[in-house]
């Protein structure tokens, strides 16, 4: 045990706690699991043991970061190529090359702090939760908050959030998968171990921070938070660990890779022609370093992984949580999106809206406009106590139930918080307090329904014999009612009384209602049925334009729910996804279908109902078989698996348990449909933004080295010094090529059909496009080169001249690849507003360059007239006219082709 025991203030081992009894351990640790730690306390021990977080390794500081830019070998070149300079006593090239490299190093430095910032916010997005007793309230909080004491209630598919010795337990079950390697299960119990296990993580007491609950419900008292817990030694290890790159930043280090080698193999044979024609070695060795500098996309990776997380947090903002970097470049490419019904196409704000008794008795819950409860039946006023066939549903419903209201809000299962806050609606929500449970079957979407054992306080008084212990059970009505033997009223159930409440239970579901079904007894096999609550939970108002604008996009989407056939074809009726000639599949059905016909009939099934976890993986599975890229949504603790096995994994934030949370790629914080066609919308986007952003860099590297290139070819002098180059690659890597990244999404985005994802990032069609360009630059630029060049002796007016039409030239195609295929006034000149900025900052740099003295020593330019600088202006726009006209004729192409076919 660690110091502190005397004053309570200590933590614990797991090795020490389980062997203790849970007396002997709240002893211990001062704690008390009725009333948890007050207030005070809290505060007391979080002084000693810290906040529950794992701390990241220390992190390197900045000025190390920024001095370990100058390792890059090209950039050792060049302070070489200034050194030589230096001791020939070429002062004026040394402070020019010193000076650019400083400001390329500055570049790259913030690039890459940039991109850490942007992972490093990632973390944060999705803060785990718990339920802790503190002040003797049970709240919901953050883990972080946590210290070795507080009481912890943990319950289906939690995330276990610090190491606790377990002090009551219902069939809790925990996934210790992540310590042990073992898939089966941990049954858990709260006696102590006689002795140790070999592995502190097998003990059957414990439960472990980072585990999560897959049945049953418990407390316990935490003995260990953050790097002190049994995770924390894990996290450790993990910290020694690269992350794992993305496939496009995968294909972009290779792209990389292939392009330094091809600029490598170009600069030494500028660098050998030009010392063969005589030029000066050094002369030629700066150009070289400077070019291959500008030519090698070392920035390319970087900003890709900017773009991604600067992608990740703008979806943040719209309610989707993407946990990897991956996923991003997955959603453009997404065929099918596989939604649960209940919180995702619907509301999540289940309200119990009708009351049906084993008696046939209909009570409404809906107010009036007096705000009474009305019977249906009897047109009357509602008295409890009038109607005790009622109160007998609404008992159970409560009874057999896990949720609580507590300030108004629900804590548990929305739709067990709908049947509370019915019987509150009722005067009824204390009848719990009038039992004491003694055994509970957990609900499971296998069987469909829960139960528990219960006894009432008085009869517990007198300590009578078990028999007067009551099963309470409710579920699906067609499970309930085969473990029913007679209705309330004590008369046998018959063939005709099944169908009599299995036709009111269809008739709720035409009008999309959920019905959930009530029966007890002294038996488990011999139940009453006693009646069924029907309760509605309404469309999300976004969601038939979301699933409108997924299937014009050429997203398909199937809806997956444990609801009836009728509640489910009404619900997707009203979303629009129902149409004439739909079909529907429940998950019996596609057990028995024939394995040759399967993958036709979920291909072709657009409603899957009464199903079960394992049926989605088995969707997801004849889906993936078909060469189509899923996203599936879910929820519960046993959707984990088709979560992970799916290509994009959706968990709910709201109503989802941890481990759906854990297990999902992504996360919805508001649980919305119309989240996910935000999501696919800005996952196409950013794809198309790289793309443009490799567009402008290669349209740029490929123009530079050309334009080196053919001058040594002919004979020329070198049009451009190499501070000039390195100011291009300031250019290239810098804002202007940046902000290409951060495009807004195009509103027709959606209308193209899903990308394959097989499909290289670099295509014909980009290869034209940066042919064309690169063409068009080196064209131009070496026209003014040659126009100013009269004597074959090059001057600072001759290089101002011909560095100013390149990077006239590189402004003009940076805002051609704005889009790939759109007019820049389609997509609005102004709508980019870190563009603007970032060019309009870029020219406001250049005229620096050209006429601050300071800079022009440095630069080696000189001041050009009005006229010149006009006349670059028009000669330099001509890429960007080029580039208009081709849109406009391939776009004039296109809308007479769809034409035509509209036609025929």
């Amino acid at each position: 045990m660690t110091s502190g025991f005397g004053s309570g203030l200590g933590s614990m081992q797991a090795t020490e706690a389980a062997l203790l009894s849970v007396t002997d351990v709240m002893q211990v640790l001062s704690a008390n699991c009725a009333e948890g730690l007050s207030s005070g306390e809290v505060e007391r021990r979080r002084r000693i043991h810290g906040s529950n977080e794992l701390e990241i390794c220390k992190e390197e500081p900045l000025w190390q970061k920024y001095i370990a830019q100058f390792r890059n070998p090209l950039i050792l070149l060049l302070l070489a190529s200034a050194l030589i300079s230096l001791c020939t006593k070429q002062y004026d090239d040394a402070i020019s090359i010193t000076v650019a490299i400083v400001i390329v190093v500055t570049v790259a430095f913030v690039q890459e702090y940039r991109s850490e910032r942007s992972l490093e916010a990632l973390s944060k997005l999705i803060p785990p939760k718990c339920h802790c007793i503190r002040d003797g309230v049970l709240q919901e909080m953050l883990a972080y908050h946590l210290v070795p004491g507080d009481t912890v209630c943990v319950s289906l598919g939690d995330r276990i959030p610090a190491d606790i010795r377990l002090v009551e337990v219902i069939d809790l079950e925990v996934d210790e998968s992540s310590f042990t390697g073992e898939t089966t299960p941990s049954h858990k119990h709260t006696q102590p171990q006689s002795s140790g296990p070999s592995s502190s993580t097998h003990f059957d007491n414990v439960a472990y921070m980072g585990t999560f609950v897959c049945g049953g419900h418990g407390k316990g008292v935490v003995i260990n938070t953050g790097e002190k817990s049994e995770f924390g030694a894990v996290f450790k290890m993990m910290q020694s660990e690269e992350p794992p790159k993305t496939p496009l930043q995968k294909s972009m280090d290779v792209l990389g890779k292939q392009l330094s080698f091809y600029s490598l193999c170009i600069i030494a044979g500028i660098m050998l022609m030009g010392w063969l024609q005589g030029k000066k070695i050094l002369d030629m060795f700066t150009i070289g370093v400077s070019l291959a500098v500008a030519a090698i996309p070392e920035g390319l990776p970087i900003v890709v992984t900017v773009t991604l997380a600067l992608g990740v947090m703008r979806m943040a903002k719209k309610h989707a949580i993407i946990k990897k970097l991956p996923i991003v470049e997955t959603l453009g490419c997404v065929n099918v999106v596989c939604a649960d019904k209940t919180g995702t196409l619907t509301e999540n704000k289940m309200e119990v809206t009708d009351i049906y008794t084993a008696s046939h008795h209909h009570t409404s819950l809906l107010a009036t406009p007096n705000h009474d409860i009305r019977d249906l039946m009897d047109a009357d006023m509602f008295i409890p106590n009038s109607h005790p066939d009622v109160i007998k549903v609404v008992e159970v419903a409560c009874i057999c139930n896990n949720a609580q209201i507590r300030d108004g809000k629900i804590l548990g299962h929305p739709t067990e918080g709908a049947m509370m806050a019915a019987a509150q609606k009722l005067g009824l929500y204390n009848l719990k307090d009038q039992f004491v449970r003694t055994e509970e079957r957990s609900f499971s979407s296998q069987h469909k329904w829960m139960a528990v054992r219960v006894r009432h306080r008085a009869i517990q008084a007198t300590d009578s014999p078990v028999q007067s212990e009551v099963w309470y059970m409710k579920g699906a009505i067609d499970v309930v009612l085969k473990y029913c033997t007679t209705e309330s009223s004590g008369h046998r159930m018959t063939r005709e009384l099944v169908q009599q409440y299995e036709g009111k239970a269809m008739e709720y579901g035409r009008r999309g209602m959920r019905v959930v079904a009530m029966a007890c007894g002294s038996e488990l096999s011999q139940l009453s049925f006693v009646g069924m609550m029907a309760m509605l939970d309404p469309p999300r108002p976004n969601v038939p334009h979301a699933v409108a604008k997924l299937k014009e996009g050429g997203v398909m989407v199937k809806m997956i729910t444990g609801d009836s056939r009728e509640t489910s074809e009404s619900i997707a009726r009203s979303l629009g996804l129902w149409e004439e000639g739909s079909m529907s599949l429940s998950g019996d059905e596609l057990d028995c279908t024939d394995p040759l016909q399967l993958t036709d009939r979920i291909l072709h099934t657009t409603v899957f109902y009464r199903v079960s976890p394992r049926h989605k993986v088995v969707i997801v599975k004849v889906l993936q078989a078909s060469n189509l890229i899923v996203a599936m949504t879910g929820d519960g603790t046993n959707d984990a698996i088709a979560l992970k096995r799916a290509d994009i994994g959706i968990g709910m934030g709201k109503s989802g348990t941890d481990v759906c949370r854990e297990a999902g790629d992504m996360i919805l914080t508001d649980d919305n449909f119309a989240t996910i066609l935000a999501a696919i919308e800005e996952g196409k986007a950013i794809y198309y933004n790289i793309r443009n952003f490799v567009r402008f860099q290669l349209s740029t590297s490929i123009a530079a080295l050309s334009l080196i290139a053919l001058c040594t070819l002919f004979g020329l002098p070198n049009p451009l010094n190499a501070m000039q180059i390195l100011w291009i690659n300031i250019i290239m890597d810098g804002p202007p090529a940046q902000s290409l990244g951060v495009e807004t999404v195009d509103r027709d985005v959606m209308n193209r059909p899903p990308r394959k994802a097989s499909e290289p990032i670099i295509n014909l069609q980009l290869i034209t496009q940066v042919s064309v360009t690169s063409l068009t630059i080196v064209c131009g630029t070496l026209w003014v080169f040659w126009k100013e060049l009269e004597d074959n002796v090059v001057t600072p007016r001759d290089t101002t001249m011909t560095f100013t039409c390149f990077v006239l030239f590189d402004m003009f195609n940076a805002l051609t690849c704005r889009s790939q295929d759109k007019s820049v006034f389609s997509i609005g000149l102004f709508s980019n507003r870190v563009f603007l900025y970032a060019v309009g900052g870029s020219l406001v740099c250049q005229l620096l360059v050209i006429y601050f003295p300071l800079l022009q020593a440095i630069f080696q330019t000189e001041a050009l007239s009005l006229g010149d600088m006009v006349l670059l202006t028009l000669l330099t726009s001509s890429v960007w006219v080029i580039d208009e006209l081709k849109k406009f004729v391939i776009n004039k192409c296109r809308t007479r082709a769809v034409r035509l076919s509209h036609i025929a």
